[in-house]
């Protein structure tokens, strides 16, 4: 049986608080749905360049973050504006870090 699901809204701002005790600005740059709405984080290293994770199911069944996207900033950005028009209710979360720290593979993120 799989623990249940954080609100949306609740694990953004517990991310972001997260993100501001390492001292990694970050924003949302797109609200989605408080309750059930997918997260995707994009990490900018503030070089012109970026990536984008989203959560998936590994394959024991357990939540892990993947690169949805990578590469150019302006690319990525594309990809995410593609997937925020087909799915209105996903938050997009932006991490802005030179290092590309987005603290994703810490326990309780998953």
């Amino acid at each position: 049986m799989s623990a249940p699901r954080l609100r949306a809204e609740f694990w953004v701002h517990a991310y972001l608080a997260r993100l501001r005790l390492n001292d990694i600005p970050a924003y949302v740059t797109a609200h989605g749905d408080d309750h059930a709405g997918a997260v995707i984080v994009k990490v900018n290293t503030l070089d012109g360049r970026a990536r984008a994770h989203a959560r998936s199911l590994g394959p024991s069944g357990e939540r892990v973050w993947t690169v949805l996207a990578e590469g150019d900033e302006a690319e990525v950005d594309a990809s995410l504006a593609r997937q925020r028009a087909f799915d209105p209710d996903l938050w997009i979360i932006e991490v802005e870090d030179r290092e590309g720290r987005a603290l994703l593979d810490e326990p309780g993120l998953e």
